[in-house]
Order: structure tokens, then sequence, then C-alpha cells
């Protein structure tokens, strides 16, 4: 019986990792297009559509699959706290990145791990390994060689600007977002608890963002646009939520959020597949040094 607890354990810990493996290559996509569409329409009310249109998706999968039990609808302001979390971050990242340069971002971004460790120890008392210390360490460092291209200059002229300020912030909420999943769940499944957090953040981007939402000329806006909404939606909120809550339930908070250290080498996939550029070779010491960091987090402790 316990041979089966620990197998089940760790097939359950594997599907985790999978499910953040598939949520980086997603959320690379956001910043790719998200960069091209930012300068045309004002970030809550991107953000505002992209929730409704993603909460549709999550609701009529949820309903679907598992459906959606009465039991879901007990304390509703779990959902709030994790809907303004992730309201917060995506309009302070569109924000952000309309005065602050992609590789600046992007460096913002790959703090996301250690904060999110630092939240877990004081939600949920997750101890950081040394060894997960280490692999942490291991992947922000890959992470910054793949963001800079290699390029130690372009390393020491990094300055902290007022986008990168606003971005940072954005990021405190996504590393608080994981581990608060995991101590406000009370066996909800991922689906079912995803909407509701999608339908409270969609209510707080609402009232926020409604003066923009009637300010905005929709039917002007151009193409890239409506590209990046329908992205976001569906690739980079609906699918992505989903995975990170599954995640989140099944692994510690800081290995869940070290896979945004491969959010950058998607990027340059991305930016490859878009015809905007091809990055060094030498680059690929820093790809090497992402996969060691997740190689160390998926062993598990001795």
């Amino acid at each position: 019986m316990a041979e089966t607890l620990i197998a089940t354990k760790f097939s359950e810990a594997r599907r985790g990792h999978l499910a953040m493996l598939a949520f980086s290559a997603l959320v690379a996509g956001s910043f790719s297009l998200g960069s091209m569409a930012t300068p045309f329409v004002d970030p809550a009310a991107l953000t505002t559509l992209r929730f409704i249109f993603a909460g549709a998706i999550v609701g009529a999968a949820a309903l679907a699959t598992t459906g959606i039990p009465r039991s879901a609808f007990a304390a509703p302001w779990r959902y709030a706290v994790l809907g303004a979390l992730l309201a917060v971050y995506f309009v302070l990242m569109f924000e952000g990145l309309k005065t602050a340069a992609p590789v600046s971002t992007a460096a913002v971004f790959t703090l996301t791990p250690l904060m999110a460790a630092g939240f877990g120890w004081l939600v949920l008392r997750q101890i950081t390994t040394p060894r997960m210390a280490f692999a942490l360490a291991i992947g922000g460092a890959g992470a910054a060689w793949v963001i800079f291209r290699a390029d130690w200059q372009a390393l020491l002229a990094f300055r902290i600007g007022t986008g990168e300020m606003v971005y940072f912030w954005g990021c405190v909420c996504h590393a608080l977002y994981a581990p608060m999943v995991r101590k406000l769940n009370r066996g909800e499944p991922a689906l079912v608890f995803t909407f509701g957090m999608m339908v409270a953040g969609t209510v707080i981007l609402g009232l926020w963002s409604w003066p923009a939402i009637l300010a905005t000329d929709w039917a002007a806006l151009p193409a890239i646009v409506w590209i990046t909404l329908a992205y976001v939606s569906i690739a980079a909120s609906a699918m992505t939520f989903v995975l990170l809550q599954y995640a989140a339930l099944r692994l510690p908070s800081a290995k869940v959020m070290a896979y945004t250290y491969l959010t950058p080498s998607w990027v340059i996939l991305w930016e490859v597949a878009l015809g905007r550029g091809t990055p060094p070779l030498s680059v690929l010491a820093g790809v090497g040094m992402t996969v060691a960091a997740l190689y160390l987090l998926l062993k598990n402790e001795g």
C-alpha cells in the first residue's frame, strides 16, 4: 500500500512538471505578441476582454467535464483574492511593456521564482532545500544569459526604469498567486477553481477599466490586437490558468514558478517563428543551464 501511494504521488508530481512545461511555452507567446499589440490598446481594457473570453472557455469546459457543484461557491472571497492577483499582474505586464525594453522586462520576470519561494514559506511554510536553491540559482543565471543574448555589455548596461518597476510589482502578484492557490483551494477541480477566479477577476477588471473600454474604438484597432487577444484568451489564459492551478496543487510554489526560467528560451523560438531574428549560438549555453536547473528540480530530494 505504501509503495502504491509513493508511486501515485510521484506520478502526480510528474504531471505537475509537464503542466508547467506547457505553461512556459504558452506564456512565451504572450510576450512576443503582446509587445506588438501594446501600443494600440489600453492594457486594462485588453485584459478585461481577455478574462471574459477565457472565462467563457473555462466555464464551458468545466460544465462539460466535472460540472460546477454548489460547494464551489463557498467562500467566494477566495476567488476575488486570486482574480485580483492575476488581474493586477496582466495589467501591469502590458503597462510595463509600454516603456520597458523587452530585454529588461524579461529580466524582471526571472525574479518570480525566487519571490515565489519566499511567498511559499510565508504562506505555506514550504522549505526551499539547498538543492532547490542551487537549481534556482543556475536557472536564473541561465535565463539571464539567454535574455541578454550572451552579451556581457548588454547585461552590464542594464538599468531599472519606470516600466521595469511597474512590471516588477506585477511579478510580485504573480509569485504570490501560486502558493495562494494551494492555500485557498478546498478540493475544487482545477477547471472549476479557475472559472471562479476568472469570474471574480473579470468583475474587478470591469469595474476598473469600464471608462477605457467605452473610450476604445474597437473597430479601428489593427489586426494584431485581435490576434493577440485571441491567443492570450485561449492559449495564454484559459489553458495556462488551468495548467498553473493543476501544477500548484501538486508541486511546491518554488518549483512551479521555476518554469518561468524556460520562458526566455521559448520566447527566442517564438521570435524566430515570427521572423524577428535568430539569436547567436552562444545563448545555447544559457538554455543548457535552464535545462540543468529543471533536471535538479525534477529529482527527488535525497
